[in-house]
C-alpha cells in the first residue's frame, strides 16, 4: 500500500471515477431539526448509497484501479460490515473473486448482505484474534489485493466524494459533522471541503466510549482502544491510520464525543421525525448537534449509513 497522503486532487479524480457507479445520494432538510438548534441543516443521505452506506465510494475507487493481475488475483478485506458489504458488492460488479474477514458479533444483515452478494465469509472472534493479523496470513497465503477498510488512499479520495456532493447543493456551510471509526471518511471529506470551501470548520465525531481519535487529535500521538463498548459498531476500530491520522490532524478542525444515550436518541430521532432509518455510526453528526453542538448558521451532517439489524433498532426504539 502507498504511504502517500491522498490531495484534493485524489478525490476530484474519485468523483469522476464513481461518475455513474456510485448514487449521488439525496440531502435532506428539516424545519424541525432547524427549530430544534437553531441551524439550517443539510442532511447527506449515504443511507441511500448502494449497500446503504458510503462505503462503496471507497471501495469501488480502490478496486477499479487494481491492475488486471491483482483483480484475477481476489480481492481480501475485514470489516464489522459496511466495508464487507461494499468490497462485496464491488467485486460482484467487476466479477471478482473476494474473501472478507469479519468478527463473529456482527450484525446478522451485514453478514447476510455481504454473503448475498457471492464473498465468502472467514469469521473470528475479536476478543482472541486481530483482524489485521488474519487478514495478513491469508493476503501471504492466497496472494490476494487487501483493500483496508479506511487506511489506504484511494478508499479515502473516494469517501471524500459524499463531502464534495453536499457542497455541490450547499456550499456555503458553516460546519461539517462527520462520524468517525478509522478516519476514512472523515480525513475524505475534509480533504474535499478544505479543498473546496476552506472556511467552513470540520468536526470529527465519536462515541465516547471509542475515543481514540479524539484524544489523538487532542494529543496529537496516536491513542488506541481496543474492542469498545458501543452500540455504533462502525467505529470499534483500534485506532486511526498510517494516512487517516495525519490527515486529521492537517486538515480536521475539531473533534467531539457523544454519549451512547445521545447516539440512540438520534437514531429514535431520524426514525420518528425525519423518517431516515440512520445505524447508530451514521447518527453520530446528528447526535452531536442534537447534544447543543455549536455549528454556526448551516451546517452538514453526513448520515454515513442505515444498515442498522432489526433487534437493534427495536431495543433503540423501545
Amino acid at each position: 500500500m502507498s504511504t502517500i497522503l491522498p490531495t484534493y486532487a485524489d478525490v476530484i479524480d474519485a468523483r469522476e471515477r464513481l461518475r455513474g457507479m456510485a448514487h449521488v445520494t439525496p440531502v435532506v432538510t428539516s424545519t424541525t431539526l432547524d427549530a430544534l438548534t437553531n441551524t439550517q441543516v443539510f442532511l447527506k443521505c449515504e443511507t441511500f448509497q448502494r449497500i446503504g452506506a458510503f462505503k462503496f465510494r471507497g471501495a469501488y475507487n480502490a478496486i477499479s484501479r487494481l491492475s488486471e493481475a491483482e483483480q484475477a488475483r481476489g480481492v481480501l478485506a475485514y470489516s464489522s460490515g459496511n466495508h464487507a458489504q461494499a468490497v462485496a458488492k464491488v467485486c460482484a460488479l467487476l466479477g471478482i473473486h473476494v474473501t472478507i474477514v469479519m468478527p463473529d458479533n456482527a450484525p446478522v444483515t451485514k453478514r447476510a448482505a455481504t454473503e448475498g452478494y457471492g464473498a465468502t465469509v472467514a469469521a473470528y472472534d475479536p476478543a482472541v484474534t486481530k483482524r489485521e493479523e488474519l487478514a495478513a496470513q491469508l493476503a501471504a497465503e492466497h496472494g490476494y489485493a487487501l483493500i483496508p477498510p479506511f487506511d489506504h488512499p484511494d478508499v479515502i479520495a473516494g469517501q471524500g466524494t459524499a463531502a464534495l456532493e453536499l457542497l455541490d447543493v450547499a456550499p456555503d456551510l458553516d460546519t461539517l459533522l462527520v462520524p468517525c471509526g478509522g478516519g476514512g471518511l472523515l480525513s475524505g471529506s475534509a480533504l474535499a471541503v478544505k479543498g473546496r470551501a476552506p472556511g467552513c470548520r470540520v468536526v470529527g465525531v465519536e462515541p465516547e466510549t471509542a475515543d481514540d481519535a479524539t484524544r489523538s487529535f487532542r494529543t496529537g500521538t496516536l491513542q488506541t482502544v481496543h474492542n469498545p463498548p458501543t452500540i455504533a459498531d462502525g467505529t470499534r476500530t483500534t485506532s486511526l491510520g498510517e494516512l487517516t491520522f495525519p490527515l486529521v490532524l492537517e486538515y480536521v478542525d475539531d473533534m467531539v464525543t457523544v454519549s451512547e444515550e445521545a447516539i440512540k436518541e438520534a437514531v429514535r430521532f431520524a426514525f420518528y421525525r425525519l423518517k431516515l432509518v440512520v445505524e447508530p455510526s451514521g447518527a453520530l453528526g446528528l447526535a452531536a448537534l442534537l447534544s447543543g453542538l455549536d455549528a454556526g448558521q448551516q451546517a452538514g451532517i453526513i448520515l454515513s449509513g442505515g444498515n442498522i439489524d432489526g433487534p437493534t433498532m427495536r431495543a433503540v426504539l423501545a
